[in-house]
């Protein structure tokens, strides 16, 4: 399964292109990616323009600290839960609120609720 579709990917870039440009923004996660057999969550926001690789966004890898911040596609791809299977895309998530939401709550409760 690809992690996110080429609209998805579009929206990333968007995201990523206004905040190169400086644009202070608090966007909608356009993805989630969580691995099916172990606890890591990504809600993502953006890809940076110009190394398309870098996506930020809300990670959680299932030790009670989520954060914000910079993350490898290539790395998430690789990544396999304790049953081997690899990341997934939610196919059903929607994001209902801006991504510093979703980080306040991952703050409270110690992991991402979405």
């Amino acid at each position: 399964m690809k992690l996110f579709t080429e609209a998805q990917r579009r929206d990333l870039i968007a995201n990523g292109e206004r905040s190169a440009a400086g644009e202070q923004i608090d966007p909608h996660p356009t993805v989630k990616l969580f691995t099916p057999d172990a606890g890591a969550t990504w809600l993502l926001t953006e890809l940076n323009p110009d190394e398309p690789d870098r996506a930020f966004g809300l990670c959680d890898l299932g030790l009670g600290c989520p954060e914000l911040g910079y993350v490898s596609i290539t790395e998430v791809a690789r990544v396999r839960g304790r049953l081997g299977l690899p990341v997934e895309r939610d196919l059903y998530f929607t994001a209902d609120r801006p991504l510093s939401e979703y980080a306040a709550e991952a703050r409270r409760r110690g992991r991402i609720v979405a």
